[in-house]
């Protein structure tokens, strides 16, 4: 297991200015001010995982209803159903693809505001929906817009957040798209199908009115060269009592030594690579404990099992216990660490929430647009294999076999967090850049 990463000597360490950061009591002192700030900038940006999880199980109520369906034009096979399911996670493959662009040409914002075109034309698709291809066609769109920001909203809130309080807030996106979901899951119960698409348009609109008033990542405005508006948003996200130089300077510093565009050399070298893969296998791994296919289909297994309530209740059960356990990881993550919870806890309390913070706290700021964005592809071109094969699957060999899968997957991930993933709980983005540069303890040990 990795030691934290504490006592890490050299010069990796020493270049940051001498000035020490401030003291616990001046922390505290300026902390609600700043807190209040970063949680609104924060709020802002996770609608967009609000909207990603309410279109990321859209179909859980729809596809039992558009099995039955009247209109020839809507009535859905078997095969068409698994393809309206599946086809979202595409979308977001491709979002994620267009991230490794977006991220690092507009901003972590603006990439994250660009996402509510394709989800507002998506949810339009597909509420007036007369054809198989337009609801394909807005699962793609809101597919895309989800894969956009699953890479950009991660990042914006590791880089605008404090170490005492990234823990928690790294856990908002995860919260927010169990949130969303369930919300999906309730007006399930009360609201046609159609009327569930044109629900979602709300958090979309919401968001981008917000988020036009946040400032941008001071990380990403830095390695433009925009240093004042860097230093202005930096000083607007922690308040006007609080000394915001040392931080500024110790950020710039980072920004400078890493300025210059990543080669394919360079890539090669374990300080890069090694987090990247992390990263990279976070997600895949993530993907096949079978969370996409159980969400998208939720309300069918549900209903070809021996369950006592209605299929449409329990989906929303299952809604409000992921809620509460992300809940709970938030509240807990940086008290008892990352690691901890992946080893202890469930899907909704470690392997969901903890993978998406790690993902952004890890990946080196040079290659966090581009690496973060094929993260996000990875994973879901991953679920597109698992949600497109699971009804094929479940209908040939019963639901057994892919949850016997999902079960395997899941002590293989035990053995690769004790081996590979490490505590980052309570460092700054600089300091977790620095001790894999270090060399001073393989990642794999």
């Amino acid at each position: 297991m990795q030691e934290p990463l504490l006592g890490a000597e050299g010069r990796d360490y020493d270049t940051f200015p001498e000035k020490p950061p401030p003291s616990p009591g001046e922390r505290t002192r300026v902390g609600v001010l700043q807190n209040k700030r970063v949680f609104l900038a924060t709020f802002a940006a996770v609608l967009g995982n609000f909207s990603f999880g309410y279109a990321l199980v859209y179909t859980s109520p729809v596809i039992p209803a558009l099995e039955h369906s009247s209109d020839p034009n809507l009535n859905l096979s078997k095969t068409q159903a698994s393809w309206f399911g599946s086809v979202f996670t595409l979308g977001a493959a491709a979002g994620g693809l267009s991230a490794m662009v977006l991220n690092d040409l507009l901003g972590r914002k603006l990439s994250i505001m660009f996402s509510a075109v394709p989800s507002a034309a998506g949810y339009a698709l597909m509420a007036g929906a007369h054809g198989l291809w337009m609801l394909l066609l807005g699962r793609m769109l809101t597919g895309f817009a989800g894969g956009l920001t699953a890479a950009c909203i991660p990042v914006y809130v590791s880089e605008i957040a404090p170490p005492s309080v990234r823990g928690a807030l790294g856990a908002t996106p995860q919260l927010m798209a169990v949130f969303g979901s369930l919300s999906l899951y309730a007006l399930g119960l009360l609201l046609p199908w159609r009327w569930l698409a044109v629900a979602g348009e709300g958090p979309v609109l919401i968001m981008v009115l917000l988020l036009s008033c946040m400032p941008n990542s001071p990380r990403f405005l830095l390695s433009k060269g925009r240093d004042t508006e860097a230093l202005q948003a930096l000083a607007w996200l922690r308040g006007a009592d609080a000394d915001t130089h040392w931080e500024f300077e110790q950020i710039q510093d980072t920004v400078q030594r890493q300025s210059s565009r990543l080669s394919w050399a360079e890539a090669r070298d374990p300080h890069m690579y090694r987090p990247i893969a992390i990263a990279l296998l976070m997600r895949f791994l993530q993907q096949l404990t079978g969370i996409t296919p159980i969400l998208v289909y939720l309300q069918p297994i549900f209903g070809s099992t021996a369950v006592l309530l209605p299929p449409k209740d329990d989906a929303a059960i299952v809604g409000a216990v992921r809620l509460l356990s992300v809940l709970i990881a938030a509240l807990t993550m940086d008290l008892a660490g990352r690691k901890v919870l992946l080893f202890v806890s469930g899907y909704a309390m470690g392997w969901g929430p903890i993978t998406w913070l790690l993902m952004s706290e890890i990946l080196p700021l040079r290659a966090r647009g581009v690496a973060s964005g094929l993260c996000v592809l990875v994973s879901w071109l991953t679920a597109f294999a698992l949600t497109k094969s699971f009804l094929l699957v479940t209908n040939a060999f019963g639901l057994q076999a892919p949850f016997f899968f999902f079960a395997a997957v899941c002590l293989v991930n035990l053995a690769f967090t004790g081996c590979c993933v490490p505590e980052t709980k309570g460092r700054s983005l600089e300091q977790i850049e620095s001790f894999f540069r270090t060399g001073r303890r393989s990642f794999l040990r």
